[in-house]
């Protein structure tokens, strides 16, 4: 294989665990089979991350900053709370139907069997997903279209749809897009 660079490596490693956890079946991924889609010693692998746990880390801090980032811009160029809502719910889901690999690691899915701490930062972003949620109910609420008093409850609802989401796209083996009729959803439980 042709010599590259240490930080091309290691984004072709996170690329093809991202790509070996898009197959439907879901098997658990060993380090040996990594090793073999790239051809390479599991050795080499080691030399880029201490562990598979570090593997899996790489491809969560992708996932939030990629969605955090994303959160960041709609809700600096989008005024409207309720927009905004919209907007970070559309953009949940399409980030799961464009990376179905991904979307086995926020839902846990992949992380079965691996170190408990990934699935413990997978339950904070979505905590913090929903907090994002809950800040645009909030400041839909002081533009006097939405209850302050339900922000919280609402934003749990999407939040709770979004996953749900997820969880059936994955698991129908990315057959059932996440995105269908999902604003129309949104809709009613902005209403």
């Amino acid at each position: 294989m042709a010599s590259t660079k240490p930080g091309e490596r290691k984004l072709q490693i996170l690329q093809t665990l991202a790509a070996m956890l898009e197959q439907p079946k879901g098997e658990r991924i060993t380090t040996a089979a990594l090793a073999g889609k790239l051809d390479v010693s599991e050795a080499a692998l080691y030399r880029h991350f201490a562990s598979k746990a570090q593997m899996f880390e790489g491809l969560i801090e992708f996932i939030e900053s990629t969605v955090f980032g994303l959160i960041n811009q709609i809700t600096e160029q989008q005024e409207n709370g309720l927009a905004q809502v919209q907007a970070i719910t559309g953009m949940l889901l399409n980030f799961a139907e464009r990376n179905p690999g991904m979307t086995r690691v926020m839902i846990g899915d992949a992380l079965v069997n691996e170190d408990e701490r990934l699935q413990v930062r997978m339950n904070q972003f979505i905590e913090r997903v929903e907090l994002a949620i809950r800040q645009s109910l909030r400041l839909a609420a002081t533009q006097g279209n939405a209850s302050e008093a339900e922000a919280t409850v609402r934003a749990n609802m999407i939040a709770s749809l979004v996953v749900g989401r997820w969880h059936r796209f994955a698991k129908s083996g990315f057959k059932h897009s996440p995105t269908e009729n999902a604003q129309a959803q949104i809709v009613l439980l902005l209403s």
